[in-house]
């Protein structure tokens, strides 16, 4: 089964979206299961872009009536006095297979080892919920701390932790992924790549010292494929993208296009 890791479903509401800017006009509109393009894909996993309980709801409910919709990574406010319970409801929905938070747009690049978000995350695992990180380079260090401290939590990096490919900055976010590597509970997604490269002027070689890293840290075992779609179509193709980690990855490609995401998410066949 090959499964895309990461990519998004939406009803555009400018109110609710203003992250999309007037140079980002492509995705002023509704992204449903009905566009997503299949480019021999046989599953794929719902990611949240809205940090709010209703938008979970709507990617649980999508995937009612969508069999290829294999997973949904939802959010609830994992800093709530009330986070048990809600982790408790939310087991209910079977493919409800974790959470995100949108940690890149907090000011604070210690923020996922606040204590308050550090209560919510050492529920997780009781439920057998994941938990993908999306982050900007400078929370690395943070990240790593925060993966130590939950051994036996289910973690990935969302986009590499979205390195400088646009100026070709390796240091220090080689060193902090190596480091992150280490832990046997954190995975990787190849995603979001070509959106931190020149949109316009990118060429597959920009990506080589970034993916050459990843591989190395993490090994073929726990990185997984994620198009980013439909935001990648700011500067790609969706085959276009999916061509550059084939091309890159040219062996274990049953483990980085499907088996490691069914393993990380708990996805069955």
């Amino acid at each position: 089964m090959r499964i895309d890791a990461h990519q998004h479903f939406w009803r555009y509401d400018p109110a609710r979206d203003h992250w999309i800017t007037d140079q980002m006009s492509v995705l002023k509109r509704d992204y449903l299961p009905e566009h997503f393009p299949a480019a021999g894909m046989d599953a794929t996993i719902a990611i949240q872009t809205v940090q709010n309980e209703q938008e979970t709801h709507f990617l649980v409910d999508l995937t009612r009536f969508k069999a290829h919709l294999a997973a949904v990574v939802g959010w609830v406010d994992l800093r709530g006095s009330d986070v048990r319970q809600r982790l408790e409801y939310f087991s209910q929905f079977e493919k409800l297979r974790g959470f995100r938070h949108i940690a890149q747009s907090e000011p604070d690049d210690r923020f996922l080892i606040r204590s308050d978000f550090l209560r919510g995350v050492s529920n997780l695992e009781s439920f057998d919920f994941t938990y993908d990180i999306l982050i900007y380079p400078s929370q690395l260090p943070a990240a790593a701390e925060l993966i130590a401290r939950f051994p036996k939590q289910r973690f990935v990096i969302d986009h590499l932790a979205k390195p400088f490919i646009k100026t070709g900055e390796t240091e220090p976010w080689a060193t902090w992924m190596r480091k992150i590597g280490r832990f046997e509970n954190a995975f990787c997604k190849l995603s979001g790549l070509v959106t931190e490269a020149d949109w316009a002027k990118w060429t597959p070689a920009d990506f080589k010292p970034y993916l050459d890293v990843v591989f190395e840290a993490f090994g073929t075992d726990r990185l997984m494929f994620g198009s980013d779609w439909p935001v990648c179509l700011l500067a790609a193709s969706y085959q276009q993208v999916k061509q550059l980690i084939e091309d890159y990855a040219a062996s274990d490609q049953e483990k980085i296009f499907g088996l490691n995401a069914a393993l990380f998410y708990g996805i069955r066949p």
